[in-house]
């Protein structure tokens, strides 16, 4: 539990490299998150080129911790995978599958004491362009990966009580 709630999202990263291992780790740990059908409709891109990175940035609407995290793991929703057997409920699950293995990932990394940041906020075509991505899969998150250089403190929730409705809305 301790994990749950003391993983922050960073966005200041110290210039030490994330080890390959490590990294392929994090990799199957993600793996082990559930999926629809146990498809595993999801896949990957790690991205720890500096030329790469500082395209990624642009794409994302010039977040800088983009370039300063040593890696950066895009995940993919790959759709066909799931459509196979779900048809057009296949895209949202693929979508599922990428999102629950990002908060894995997180959970993980914070646990072997590394640090994260979920983008959302990028341009899909230009990172697909980036990284020469399927016009069939879809990058649905970055996640920046490295040591944190800052220790950002706790946000503020909405009371759980304000957010669960018992039966109906």
């Amino acid at each position: 539990m301790d994990t749950i709630y003391k993983r922050r999202s960073v966005r200041k990263f110290t210039s030490d490299p994330v080890e390959r291992q490590i990294v392929e780790k994090l990799i199957q740990d993600a793996q082990m998150a559930p999926s629809a059908g146990n498809l595993q409709a999801r896949d990957f891109i790690v991205v720890t080129n500096m030329a790469v990175r500082k395209k990624l940035k642009e794409a994302a609407l010039d977040q800088k911790f983009i370039v300063q995290a040593p890696v950066v793991i895009v995940f993919c929703a790959n759709t066909p995978r799931s459509s196979r057997i779900y048809s057009g409920r296949g895209e949202l699950y693929s979508i599922q599958d990428a999102s629950i293995s990002v908060m894995v990932m997180m959970l993980a990394a914070h646990d072997m004491g590394l640090a994260t940041c979920w983008v959302g906020a990028f341009n899909e075509t230009d990172v697909a362009e980036i990284l020469m991505i399927p016009h069939n899969i879809r990058p649905i998150c970055m996640l920046a990966l490295g040591y944190s250089a800052d220790t950002p403190k706790a946000s503020n929730r909405i009371d759980s009580s304000k957010l669960t409705h018992w039966e109906s809305w």
